[in-house]
């Protein structure tokens, strides 16, 4: 028996779970399933009662879990030996501060850097710091988050890149790449929402040497369903791409909308299956 949890995806039994913890009910289904679909925002609870009591759960998201936020990302990224721009994560304020001794008058990493903090997605909660008074602004702020119980941010090298990012998408075997390019040089960030637009078609062969990296690190990760980004340094001459996120919940616009996601997710749920040695009744 297959179990779906997945509302757009229909398997031999069907239970949502949107906005509400898992029960009893949903253990013993699990228990009695072959293989578990889950949906792509599950809570960590449907996954952690998943992953323990059936053999077969799609989407893989360990990582997600084991390594939460971009604190945790960084951490994944130094633990697989991945390129990725130099970072220094703190979990707040004071371990900041104690790290350097103080609030020093010159941060460790030359300007201009790039500021995050552990929450936030679609180029929010990114800054692009150019200054001493820049930098302890955004210190004075992170310090006012804390007081609301949201903590953790990390430090980055900024890394030149022709004002474009690589976005590729994992969903099972199939992998999508396309730049996105930011337009705007008022605004260094190449998120979608923050006007970059898509370019599908630039530089085929750094797409193909960035699609070998993330295809290697989901081999060795298990990521089966996320969207990746990395960059390519316009100042070095290295062709390494480097890895700069990775995001559990991710735009479907630059792959033809949400409708097109929906049939390559469901193409590759039912590979997955096959691939598995089970079929839907």
């Amino acid at each position: 028996m297959i179990l779906s949890y997945h509302p757009c995806f229909e398997a031999d039994k069907n239970i949502l779970c949107a906005g509400r913890e898992p029960s009893a009910d949903d253990l013993a289904a699990i228990k009695a399933a072959h293989a578990v679909i889950l949906p792509q925002g599950c809570y960590p609870s449907l996954y952690e009662m998943a992953h323990n009591n059936c053999r077969h759960v799609f989407p893989n998201l360990d990582s997600r879990f084991k390594y939460p936020g971009k604190i945790g990302q960084v951490r994944l990224f130094q633990r697989e030996n991945v390129p990725h721009p130099r970072t220094e994560t703190h979990l707040n304020v004071d371990v900041f501060a104690g790290h350097y001794g103080g609030f020093p008058a010159k941060p460790a990493f030359d300007f201009p850097f790039v500021f995050k903090f552990d929450w936030g997605g679609e180029g929010y909660q990114v800054y692009f710091i150019r200054s001493v008074s820049e930098f302890q602004d955004i210190l004075q702020t992170a310090g006012d988050y804390e007081a609301s119980g949201h903590t953790g941010f990390i430090i980055q090298e900024y890394i030149p890149s022709n004002n474009r990012s690589l976005r590729i998408v994992v969903i099972g075997q199939t992998l999508i790449s396309y730049w996105r390019v930011q337009n705007n040089t008022r605004n260094f960030c190449s998120n979608l929402t923050r006007g970059a637009v898509i370019d599908a078609h630039s530089d085929p062969d750094l797409q193909a040497l960035a699609v070998t990296s993330v295809k290697a690190f989901c081999s060795r990760t298990g990521i089966n369903l996320a969207g990746f980004d990395l960059l390519f340094s316009s100042q070095r001459k290295s062709r390494l791409p480097l890895f700069l996120e990775i995001n559990y919940y991710f735009g479907r616009r630059g792959l033809g909308g949400s409708e097109r996601f929906y049939e390559i997710l469901i193409a590759e749920i039912e590979k997955w299956i096959d691939s598995i040695g089970l079929r839907l009744a």
